[in-house]
């Protein structure tokens, strides 16, 4: 990867303004960072990618270019010198996507553009209605500026999740990493994903199946990562357990997955950074891909970034959410403990709920059923123990009451410990 290139236009006027004129055009858009050549390893280069018909548009930005005038994202005041410090192996830290970007986050709220250059830690973001570049200088984005010689420490995955954040992550899952996306920008370093223990030995700590890839975000407060190695799994953000959901099919040989965007029709569009003819759809139950047809020049990208959140089905609140509204029967009139769960078992106690017969439904991440158990209720306060089978796999799992007319009137996530 080389550490400068020539200057190039920042945006090409006509198709830049065109392309960013509708709001109800972006949900169509994804943005890509790729080569000026088809395939030659420097990720400075900004593209749109029409997900309607395949077509990718000119170069939008060359975020190599020393020309940039970047700005301060707090004072808004140009910023003419970096501190060499937070940049690794020689690159100069005042170009916007100098030594290569692999994560892209896309923020419809702020018609921004987030990102960070792979061995420069630091947060920064495009505005997409003056195409001005914005670096957080206030604070680092990891705080580990001497980047691992296997990578581990780089941050390569980043997406804008259902609750308005941006989160990204590290190659090696050690560092979950959220920050605000308003006006006063904060960055909090959320720890280590942890291996839910169903995941039969592939962790997302592996180098060899588990670096590199994307993330993606649903509209239930979950996030997708996909590897690299083309292996997906599913993380809670409020848990930060990673369960393993298997292995994508159907791709070529030598086709790495290191960009992936959710279409406004719900379907998860990946592209590669190594071999590629084409582009693939890949089915989320079934984890297959399936060819998606790039009109023209096939760019090679490190990563993909939409404004669409992969639609769960449940209605789009996520259990934070549910548990988080002000109301009585959330706050007060059900609970759950222990949680952790211990022993295979645990108690819900209901307090002052109409007499009734309710349902209580506990699930896995995938939305498999473990098991659903009736309750009658009678009094004013009452328990109800649930206990899972033995060989119930430890993880997180969903559990939810539905009342008497079937409607979900409580949900939370439990951990069986």
């Amino acid at each position: 990867m080389r550490k400068s290139l020539p200057f190039v236009s920042l945006f090409t006027g006509t198709l830049f303004i065109s392309a960013l004129a509708s709001g109800q055009q972006s949900a169509r858009i994804a943005w890509a960072t790729t080569d000026v050549q088809q395939q030659n390893g420097n990720w400075v280069y900004l593209r749109q990618l029409n997900m309607d018909n395949g077509q990718f548009s000119d170069i939008l930005l060359n975020g190599a270019a020393d020309k940039q005038t970047p700005y301060d994202a707090a004072t808004k005041k140009p910023i003419e010198v970096l501190d060499p410090k937070i940049a690794d192996r020689g690159y100069n830290p005042l170009p916007a996507f100098n030594s290569g970007v692999a994560a892209l986050a896309l923020d419809k709220k702020n018609n921004r553009l987030w990102f960070t250059p792979m061995f420069i830690d630091q947060l920064r973001y495009i505005d997409l209605k003056t195409m001005k570049v914005y670096y957080v200088t206030d604070q680092t984005l990891t705080g580990i500026t001497q980047k691992s010689s296997d990578q581990g420490n780089i941050v390569t995955r980043m997406v804008i999740a259902s609750d308005g954040k941006g989160y990204a992550m590290t190659n090696d899952a050690t560092h979950l990493l959220q920050f605000s996306t308003g006006k006063n920008i904060s960055i909090t370093d959320l720890g280590t994903i942890v291996d839910d223990p169903a995941n039969k030995g592939i962790s997302i700590h592996n180098s060899c199946s588990s670096f590199g890839g994307d993330i993606i975000a649903d509209d239930d407060g979950n996030l997708f990562v996909f590897s690299a190695r083309n292996h997906v799994f599913k993380i809670n953000t409020e848990t930060k357990v990673a369960t393993h959901l298997g292995s994508i099919s159907g791709l070529p040989g030598g086709f790495t997955v290191n960009g992936a965007a959710v279409t406004p029709d719900n379907k998860v569009i990946v592209a590669s950074a190594m071999e590629a003819t084409t582009y693939f759809y890949v089915d989320m139950k079934s984890l297959a891909a399936t060819p998606y047809a790039i009109q023209g020049t096939v760019w090679h990208s490190s990563d993909l970034a939409s404004s669409n959140l992969l639609k769960s089905g449940k209605g789009g609140a996520t259990v934070t959410d549910v548990i988080g509204r002000n109301t009585p029967l959330a706050n007060d009139h059900i609970s759950i403990y222990p949680n952790p769960v211990t022993n295979n078992q645990f108690a819900v106690q209901f307090n002052q709920l109409e007499a009734g017969n309710y349902t209580i439904i506990v699930t896995d991440v995938m939305g498999r059923q473990i098991i659903q158990q009736q309750v009658s209720l009678s009094g004013d306060n009452q328990t109800q123990l649930i206990r899972l089978n033995a060989a119930t796999s430890r993880g997180v799992y969903l559990v939810k009451v539905m009342d008497q007319s079937s409607k979900s009137i409580y949900s939370t996530k439990v951990i069986l410990q």
